[in-house]
């Protein structure tokens, strides 16, 4: 009886550890699935061809009928929002496509309400607006690194969504998109920014403070991510370990939730040109650029 008692008390205790373990590692964390083996560059190009295709006719649906996109990037720190937002963009008219990433808020602009400062950048009629990175910092960034205080991420989480329902009303078409990446993926990713010159820049002092935190992020994500999915502007979700396959999987994404008609392309001709007549080049002397490659 001894020792089946002290088998019962060993077994509950290796419970409880393994309750606990779990506790620790969020359902986003839990549900990662890794692809097995990263995608090549020629399949990459091919599928990326498609969708840029694709998101040219968003466009041009967007022009045609003033249509108002609004795409919000949050994610973990390396986990490839810039990459992805140049996957979407570099096809497309920055006229149309505007890409909002705001600096560190002036004094004047921490008076205001919080959402304020990005309110002037939402989108009017025939505009996609992205933001790399959002109002959501202060869920994120500000809250872990102390730039703000508990009550007042309360009052953010509390009133966002009011916030982002009068989007939806006024004709907003709202995503939001969360990526994440695993902690040994973003520190290969910290590491090659160090050693990489053309990368350095993206290091920031904010990315070597935060990166001992992981798990106070992980606490913080979770409980905006609960807190501010609502039916009219819900979270997704993009897993960004593969870079190439979580940029093509956010743009089919993206693509399906946007209910738009691909308009006819017109039948173009280019006209004659005219002949130079008269036209001499000039006997001036050029400055013409280098020429080593």
């Amino acid at each position: 009886m001894g020792k089946s008692k002290k088998r019962e008390k060993a077994e509950q205790a290796e419970k409880v550890e393994k309750a606990e373990k779990a506790e620790k590692a969020s359902a986003v964390e839990q549900a990662a699935v890794e692809p097995a083996e990263a995608m090549k560059e020629k399949d990459y190009q091919r599928e990326l061809r498609k969708l840029h295709g694709e998101l040219v006719a968003v466009q041009e649906w967007v022009k045609r009928t003033g249509a108002k996109i609004c795409i919000v990037f949050e994610g973990r720190d390396t986990a490839g929002k810039g990459g992805t937002i140049k996957a979407i963009t570099e096809r497309v008219s920055p006229r149309v496509f505007r890409v909002v990433a705001l600096p560190a808020p002036t004094e004047r602009e921490k008076s205001q309400m919080y959402v304020q400062r990005y309110m002037s950048h939402f989108p009017a009629g025939g505009e996609v607006v992205i933001f790399d990175r959002s109002w959501y910092n202060r869920a994120g960034v500000e809250r872990v690194m102390g730039f703000c205080t508990e009550e007042e991420v309360r009052r953010f989480l509390n009133g966002v969504q009011l916030v982002e329902k009068a989007m939806v009303d006024s004709g907003i078409h709202l995503l939001k998109y969360w990526l994440e990446v695993s902690p040994e993926e973003q520190t290969r990713r910290l590491k090659a920014r160090i050693d990489d010159p053309r990368k350095i820049w993206k290091l920031t002092d904010m990315d070597l403070k935060s990166y001992g935190r992981w798990y106070d992020y992980s606490r913080a994500r979770d409980e905006m991510l609960s807190t501010t999915d609502t039916p009219w502007a819900p979270w997704y979700v993009a897993r960004t370990d593969d870079k190439k396959r979580g940029r093509l999987n956010i743009i089919r994404h993206l693509l399906s939730k946007i209910d738009y008609e691909p308009l006819p392309m017109p039948k173009i001709e280019l006209p004659k040109r005219q002949k130079a007549g008269d036209y001499r080049e000039p006997d001036v002397q050029l400055r013409y650029i280098p020429t080593p490659f």
